[in-house]
């Protein structure tokens, strides 16, 4: 029997979308390609179900008084927004998503080390997902993503579900990083030696380092958190004999390095498209590496700085304070090698590398401000006020989702073998990204000002800097959903993309769009460097 011929306009027959198109086949599959569009799929949702939390709040916010909530449903809406972009879309979006689709074909596997444990992955983040989300639904909690002492242990609030969930939900990270480690070092292809690994790899390496050692710490401290809500006991709450401060150096412990385990895979994203629309190799590949490392490393020393006004001694402020300087070091090592890549080369403007120029801007502008966090007088006069919402957002919302929405451009013809319009894709790049500029850079005015977060309602002075901040939300929620709507209509009607749109030589780029079950027909041998790009100007995705 010969084989099928594709139909004009139809995506090639032999691809992992095809092989079985029943939910069954979806929810047994072992094809980490399938399994990253599962991850990519859930995040999205609940990056929606986030942004409609997000929105609420900026509502309320229109007037000084009540508009739209009370003070508990306000309390209970950040919290809500909160747990669900942090934990449920920002920390398994790239790593989850696209390291489960790209990592086994960027380094020449067939899949990933341990197909199972991938596919209990995705189990284990759907179940941790789904009692935080009934524990929402049963009160939501009002304690803020971070869960502190000893209020998270007395408040009334459906408090525990929402700590469980999230408990379950870190060993979907811990599988997810363990499997990448053990992909990295056993299944790459021949001749492709570490320093040849592409530069999304070493991100998702270093990533799952932090993983792999920091999740536990956090599993321990939210089951600490239950403990004391069902037994009483004197662990973090002073009334009974326990230490707050300790909760705080135990969760911190995790979040500072969950900042990497956001921001490190989108600066991996970022050295893939930047080389590709620039048409070069990447300007001091080593040095890229190197920061990598660096950042993983040094990001677990650098958690007390959200602690100085905690009562810490002169030294351990100083201290803290001169290793969060070293992160910037690290990543201004990033910066300026991605503009060392961009300078003089033959620049494509396609929508990705808007994504990528607004992240440089994200990441540049709240690093700066990081390094004034760092400094103990400045952050006294910072803390706790809207300044640390928008530095906050800036580095870590803003920058992740930069990096995700460049990485789903970049890849979206590789993932589902179709293009998306280029003209209306710029457009809406530009626009979310100016839509995140008029967001929050009000609410750094509004923190320097003195207007202290998380509360409901505010002296009438503020009220102009608010509406301005809720003005850009509904601008961003616009660029959002114009993406969603293209997006949406590529994958059924959007051009055929063919095997390479972008011109790379990257491995992914070697199969075809979309890739089959197996990645390659025959295992791909690395025989030049790192990032090797073919000359001239890629052609249009649309």
């Amino acid at each position: 029997m010969s084989p099928p011929v594709a139909e004009p306009g139809a995506l090639p027959p032999d691809n992992y979308l095809s092989e079985g198109r029943t939910l069954w086949s979806w929810l047994t599959t072992r094809d980490h390609k399938r399994i990253g569009v599962m991850f990519l799929m859930l995040t999205l949702g609940f990056f929606f179900l986030g942004g409609v939390f997000a929105l609420a709040l900026r509502i309320e916010l229109l007037t000084p008084g009540r508009t739209i909530m009370g003070h508990l449903a306000y309390n209970r809406s950040f919290t809500l927004h909160g747990v669900i972009m942090v934990w449920l879309f920002m920390i398994p979006a790239i790593p989850s998503a696209f390291g489960n689709f790209l990592v086994p074909l960027m380094i020449g596997a067939r899949d990933v080390a341990f197909p199972r444990l991938n596919l209990a992955s995705v189990y284990l983040f759907l179940l941790g997902a789904s009692v935080a989300l009934w524990g929402m639904i049963q009160g939501g909690a009002d304690t803020g993503w971070t869960f502190y002492t000893p209020y998270s242990t007395t408040t009334g609030t459906a408090v525990l579900p929402v700590l469980l969930g999230v408990f379950i939900i870190g060993f979907s990270t811990i599988l997810t990083g363990l499997n990448f480690i053990a992909t990295v070092h056993l299944l790459r292809a021949p001749g492709l030696t570490w320093m040849r690994l592409p530069l999304f790899v070493w991100a998702i390496y270093g990533t799952s380092i932090i993983q792999v050692l920091a999740t536990p710490v956090l599993g321990m401290v939210l089951l600490l958190v239950a403990l004391e809500r069902v037994v009483g006991a004197g662990i973090f709450d002073p009334a009974r004999g326990g230490d707050p401060i300790l909760f705080q150096h135990l969760f911190w412990f995790y979040s500072h390095p969950a900042v990497y385990i956001m921001v490190l895979p989108s600066m991996g994203v970022i050295s893939e498209a930047v080389c590709a629309f620039s048409r070069k190799n990447a300007f001091s590949y080593r040095m890229i590496v190197y920061s990598t490392m660096g950042i993983a490393f040094v990001g677990f020393f650098t958690w007390g700085h959200h602690m100085f006004t905690s009562g810490e001694s002169t030294f351990g402020a100083g201290a803290f304070g001169v290793m969060s300087m070293l992160v910037a070091i690290f990543t201004a090592i990033k910066i300026f090698s991605w503009l060392g890549t961009l300078y003089r080369g033959s620049i494509a403007l396609e929508a990705p590398l808007f994504y990528v120029l607004g992240f440089m801007f994200f990441l540049f502008s709240g690093g700066m401000i990081g390094v004034a966090y760092a400094t103990t007088s400045l952050n006294l006069h910072w803390h706790d006020t809207y300044s640390v919402v928008a530095h906050f957002h800036f580095i870590m919302v803003g920058a992740t989702l930069m990096a995700f929405l460049a990485g789903l451009h970049y890849w979206f013809p590789k993932m589902f073998g179709r293009t998306y319009p280029g003209a209306l894709a710029n457009a809406a790049a530009v626009l979310v990204v100016f839509g995140f500029i008029a967001t929050f850079v009000p609410q750094f005015l509004l923190g320097n000002a003195g207007m202290p977060r998380r509360y409901a309602d505010y002296p009438p002075r503020f009220q102009s800097l608010h509406v301005a901040s809720t003005a850009g939300a509904s601008l961003l929620a616009f660029g959002f959903l114009s993406i969603a709507g293209y997006l949406a209509w590529s994958l059924r009607h959007g051009a055929l993309a063919g095997d390479n749109p972008w011109g790379s030589l990257g491995f992914e780029w070697q199969s075809q769009s979309p890739p089959p079950t197996r990645n390659f027909d025959v295992t791909p041998v690395h025989a030049t460097g790192p990032h090797q790009y073919a000359p001239g100007e890629p052609r249009h995705a649309a």
